[in-house]
């Protein structure tokens, strides 16, 4: 592939068509090359103390709340604020930047827009380069897309306040290459986003917001912090333009969540549980511990000690801060059959009720059809209040390490794991052909909740696990229900989908990753070497 620079710095593999020209102007790459000059080698120190840190968990260490930092957390300090068209996010749709689904989701009856870069886009250079110019062509009102029976989308007046969600540290952006090695996505996206909106954003009364996933340390957060303030100086902004919400889906940050509001007090506006990551991540950090394996997916859900503690500490420290406390994803999407669509509704209902009442600001969902049923679940509770940092949750015990690594009980089943497989095996089909957030069995899956299902069995496999009926869970029982389950898939999807799809690489990819004796830290690395 013919490398091209039209930085001194910088080497991009792609050719430059119509759309880079459009995002990768000569300022905007100046902008990235410092960013990724600047910044690069830390990240880099970051993610080897990632591993570091890793090691020691691995070898019986359990992670811990950090006494170091005891003088921040005690102290009377709050956020520097939040600005006033982020005061009410009581219920957020999240998906990828692609266009149709852009104007859908500023259209729905939501308050915020989380469009996304990370677990829900597939990141080839032609998606991430499109998201670009939708975000930009969205936050000038210009944004239109027309399908292929002639139908217009465009935006209605007052569409929803847009937040930018980029990639997570470790994912790198392999089209562009600094020293001969790929650059960080995260670096990338924020840098096109930065530059192209911050302008139109704050000359009508918003600003450029983002989403920070996968972060596992309060270094880590004074990382982004640094970006921040760095690009806020270079553009003569004043400090606090950029806001921040950070996702606690990581086990490590649940024990810092303190420290990452204090490091990014300036830039922070809350923190966000999620969920679906959040236990991804206690599969993986806790994967040498016998003592902590997760039982079926289906039974891991949010009324379990372990997540509800979670979901509570959350809440009691932003709120002492001055910060949201954002809830968590519902994956469930609405069914065309009524009745089990009753189903579905009412199952998103009871989990935003919780959600509401342990005092969340707002929550997520995946689908505009569910809004009408959460929305009205955040307007009974808050009433006349546009969010709920008043709920302090004084009165609570104090939450301890101990409850927050205890596992859930549950069974694990021969029904559990075939499932696993498919929804793992078809998720990363979809992927790997530009696909990242895909409706599987009712539910909107993305890179977390295939994440999920491909370390669960190989924790099982790892520790000698038994199903219910008494079968070991071995390599070889996973690879006889992988080669079985394939044939469930070719039947559901039919021989033309299959047949023209990617399923025997998927196959091949699920089964190095559930079966090498070290566990791959994400499925979208390898991944990403399948993607163009």
């Amino acid at each position: 592939m013919t490398q091209q620079t039209i930085s001194k710095e910088l080497a991009f593999s792609q050719h430059f068509g119509e759309a880079e020209r459009h995002i990768l102007t000569d300022d905007a790459v100046d902008f990235l090359t410092d960013l990724v000059s600047r910044f690069t080698p830390q990240r880099n120190e970051l993610l080897a103390v990632r591993q570091t840190e890793q090691q020691l968990i691995d070898e019986g260490q359990l992670p811990d709340f950090i006494s170091e930092s005891s003088s921040i957390t005690d102290d009377g300090w709050k956020i520097r604020g939040i600005p006033e068209d982020l005061l009410d996010r009581r219920v957020e749709i999240t998906g990828p930047v692609e266009r149709k689904m852009v104007i859908n989701a500023l259209n729905a009856n939501v308050k915020v827009f989380m469009a996304d870069f990370e677990d829900s886009l597939s990141p080839s250079w032609e998606k991430v380069i499109d998201g670009q110019i939708n975000l930009r062509d969205a936050v000038r009102g210009t944004i239109s897309y027309i399908n292929e029976t002639g139908k217009i989308y465009q935006l209605k007046p007052d569409p929803a306040v847009l937040i930018c969600r980029v990639r997570g540290l470790h994912l790198p952006e392999k089209h562009v290459t600094w020293r001969g090695e790929a650059i960080p996505g995260s670096l990338f996206d924020f840098a096109l986003y930065f530059f192209h909106n911050y302008q139109q954003l704050l000359a009508k009364g918003s600003g450029p917001y983002f989403y920070l996933p996968k972060t596992q340390s309060w270094q880590e957060a004074t990382w982004w912090n640094d970006v921040f303030s760095y690009s806020e100086d270079r553009f003569g902004l004043p400090r606090g333009t950029i806001k921040a919400t950070v996702l606690i889906e990581t086990l490590p940050a649940v024990f810092q969540m303190d420290e990452i509001l204090y490091v990014m007090r300036d830039h922070i506006v809350g923190l966000n549980c999620g969920r679906w990551d959040y236990i991804f991540s206690y599969i993986k950090t806790l994967k040498n511990h016998p003592d902590r394996v997760l039982p079926d997916r289906q039974s891991v859900t949010m009324d379990k000690p372990f997540l509800n503690a979670y979901s509570r500490l959350l809440i009691k420290t932003c709120h002492r801060r001055g910060a949201f406390a954002m809830g968590g994803m519902a994956a469930f999407i609405p069914s065309k059959d009524a009745k089990h669509n009753q189903w579905v509704q009412e199952k998103v209902r009871q989990d935003k009720e919780m959600e509401a009442r342990n005092g969340h600001d707002g929550t997520w969902i995946a689908h505009p059809g569910l809004a009408d049923t959460v929305m009205p679940i955040f307007d009974r509770i808050l009433g006349g209040r546009k969010n709920q940092l008043d709920v302090l949750r004084e009165g609570d015990a104090p939450i301890t390490a101990a409850e927050l690594l205890e596992p859930c009980p549950g069974e694990r089943t021969e029904t559990g794991m075939r499932a696993n497989i498919r929804v793992a095996v078809q998720y990363i089909e979809a992927w790997i052909s530009g696909n990242g957030c895909v409706p599987i069995y009712g539910l909107m899956e993305d890179a977390a909740t295939a994440e999920i299902s491909r370390t669960s069995i190989w924790q099982w496999i790892h520790h000698g696990k038994t199903l219910n009926d008494g079968r070991a869970i071995t390599k070889s029982l996973f690879r006889q229900m992988l080669s079985e389950e394939m044939q469930v898939i070719r039947e559901e999807v039919g021989e033309e989908r299959f047949g023209n799809g990617r399923f025997d690489e998927a196959a091949r990819l699920m089964e190095r990753i559930t079966t090498q004796d070290e566990l791959i830290d994400f499925l979208t690395l390898p991944g990403y070497a399948l993607l163009d």
